[in-house]
């Protein structure tokens, strides 16, 4: 399951992220990914026994192939020496070219697991990281991009794997053994020109791979800002539409994708070179070999079936180097999307759990307290300063104020999403960095003033408040909530969709379904951050009715702008610019005629303006 949501802050530099530099970090890269592979090590050395066997079995061929040239040259051998020596030496031929397709199957088929397994752990593990970072990180994150990032890493392990071991290393391999070949049926000439094309050939790939190579990080780079614009744009589709501004996403998105072709483009003309010069080498050291190869013949140092050999070797080694440039490029190209997924795993956590921290004790009805609390999301600009007040057992304390004062940042500090840079947190006693975040936030129930649903069913985004919930237990939280009722007016109940971030839901069916949630989890500690604020005046007393009777035995912090909705709290805090200007009862403010009585006043003239528009209407 997953979990997105909050609100714009101020950034601050992610930490830990560091842009991974391709050629310095390769080796790195393979090391991260090593230990991931090396959890089905013994699959991969029977795959790499299964590699040498076929590429064994391959080398085979060509000597079989001059064996039965040689035999059907015999000038003078009866008629069933002729029939059954090339017989004998055809179906061996045939055995080595089943054996070499046979091996390279059986390869795969037992590799296939350690290189899915190794994709599916690292996935995993970056998929478990992401969920451990700040909600900073994510606030400054752009998630099209994130998201594709991943995808390339993943899908690269494969491919690196694969061409790494399965081409590079095999193709070396069998290159060693065809130059033993070479060297103790020929002379010394023969290996010489063979290893001189090879190194040629491969210093001209890797030169000009790594000049090509920039092209396809360009590429790369347009096509995460073409995804991330496209996703933005696409979840922000309501607002797209009422400011007109389809013609302009359009242009943002054209611009990410003009980008990625003419980095294409120049990638696709390059590759012409490389081919080019990739032909010429190859062609040259053929036409060499075979140029000995037939002086040989000629002298009669080697029979017709040296020539074939040597040309069936030439061609067999040739073939998989055709593709060296490729392999080379997806290889590295691999390497920097893994990289870049080593990235966001190498990213520290901002908040991460003390040393031999412990689950949070004391549960029932615990005090909260905040004492001397200061926190800044940015150094320049401080949220809280010195904020001190505790909520008593089984209390409801309630926080109002101007937007902007650090209401709902006490609402995070609490979920310890960011660390204070002074003072402290304690639930029951306990400073909440000393606790285990786990602990923490099963303590804590919030309807937060924003609601972001998944787009999934009703049901599910309900019992996601408490995933083992029974469907009655579900059906309970969304009585508690006044929803039930909508919900089983809709032709599919509580299995039809709320959409993408819940868009087909209206903001007061979005908020009850995140009341119905909260109330399903029912922790000891509960968070309302203007949680009826989308809710019509009906609604919302028929609901703030059903929360204090659920808040009953509860430690409640409410957070709101309608005083009407907090007039009950035990305290009331008036905060403004960061600080507590004031606090007491609803009466004890009043009486004290100071801010929270002229909001409260301003508020009271507005709603009853309101209410004799409304009926002279």
């Amino acid at each position: 399951m997953r979990y997105r949501g909050g609100s714009p802050l101020p950034p601050a530099p992610p930490r830990g992220a560091h842009p991974a530099g391709p050629e310095a970090s390769d080796w790195r890269t393979l090391s991260r990914l090593l230990p991931y592979l090396w959890q089905y090590k013994w699959r991969v050395a029977a795959a790499i026994a299964f590699m040498l066997a076929a590429k064994l079995a391959n080398v085979g061929v060509p000597l079989l192939l001059k064996e039965l040239i040689d035999a059907m040259d015999v000038k003078s051998a009866s008629a069933a020496a002729l029939l059954v020596v090339p017989v004998g030496l055809l179906l061996a031929y045939g055995g080595l070219r089943l054996a070499t397709s046979l091996f390279n199957e059986l390869r795969e088929l037992v590799f296939s697991k350690a290189t899915h397994g190794a994709a599916r752990s690292i996935a995993l593990a970056t998929f478990e990281h992401l969920h451990s970072l700040s909600l900073r990180f994510h606030l400054e994150r752009q998630t099209g991009g994130m998201t594709r990032d991943i995808e390339r890493g993943v899908r690269g392990i494969e491919s690196m794997v694969s061409f790494a071991i399965f081409n590079i290393v095999a193709t070396f391999i069998e290159v060693l053994l065809v130059l033993a070949v070479l060297g103790a049926r020929f002379d010394w000439r023969f290996v010489a020109v063979t290893l001189s094309a090879l190194l040629l050939y491969v210093g001209f790939t890797v030169w000009v791979t790594e000049w090509r190579i920039e092209f396809r990080r360009e590429a790369n780079r347009s096509d995460s800002a073409a995804s991330t614009r496209a996703v933005d744009s696409l979840l922000n589709y309501e607002t797209v539409k009422y400011f007109n501004n389809e013609a302009f996403e359009a242009r943002r998105y054209d611009e990410s994708l003009e980008r990625f072709r003419r980095a294409q483009l120049r990638s696709r003309s390059s590759l012409g070179l490389l081919n080019t010069g990739q032909q010429f080498i190859i062609a040259s050291g053929l036409v060499a070999m075979l140029w000995l190869a037939t002086q040989g013949v000629v002298d009669g140092r080697l029979s017709l079936g040296d020539l074939v050999m040597v040309n069936a070797f030439m061609i067999q080694i040739y073939i998989p180097l055709n593709f060296l440039g490729v392999i080379y490029r997806e290889i590295k190209q691999s390497l920097t999307d893994l990289a870049r997924m080593f990235v966001l795993m190498d990213t520290e956590r901002e908040v991460r759990d003390a040393p031999g921290a412990q689950p949070l004790q004391g549960l029932q009805a615990p005090v909260v307290r905040f004492e001397d609390v200061h926190f800044a999301y940015a150094a320049d600009r401080p949220i809280l300063r010195g904020v001190s007040f505790e909520i008593g057992a089984g209390q409801t304390v309630a926080v109002v104020g101007p937007s902007g004062a650090g209401k709902s940042t006490l609402a995070r500090l609490l979920s310890r999403f960011y660390d204070i840079q002074q003072g402290r947190i304690t639930i029951a006693g306990q400073d909440i960095r000393s606790v285990t975040q786990d602990s923490l936030r099963r303590a804590i129930g919030i309807v937060p003033q924003d609601t972001v649903l998944f787009n999934d069913t009703i049901a599910y985004n309900i019992a996601y408040g408490r995933t083992d919930a029974t469907p009655e237990q579900v059906q309970q939280a969304a009585r508690a909530a006044h929803i039930h009722d909508f919900i089983v007016s809709t032709p599919q109940g509580y299995e039809a969709m709320v959409g993408e971030r819940g868009l087909k839901l209206s903001g007061g069916e979005k908020q009850r379904v995140a009341i119905a949630r909260t109330l399903l989890k029912d922790p000891p500690i509960l968070v309302f951050d203007e949680a009826t604020s989308a809710l019509d005046s009906a609604n919302e007393r028929a609901i703030q009715a059903e929360l204090r009777q659920v808040a009953q035995g509860k430690t409640t912090l409410v957070i709101a702008h309608r005083l009407s909705t907090v007039v009950d709290a035990h305290e009331i805090l008036v905060m403004d610019a960061g600080r507590i200007v004031e606090r007491g009862t609803h009466a004890q403010l009043l009486a004290a005629g100071g801010r929270y009585a002229d909001m409260w006043a301003l508020q009271h003239q507005g709603a009853s303006g309101a209410e004799t528009t409304f009926q002279a209407d």
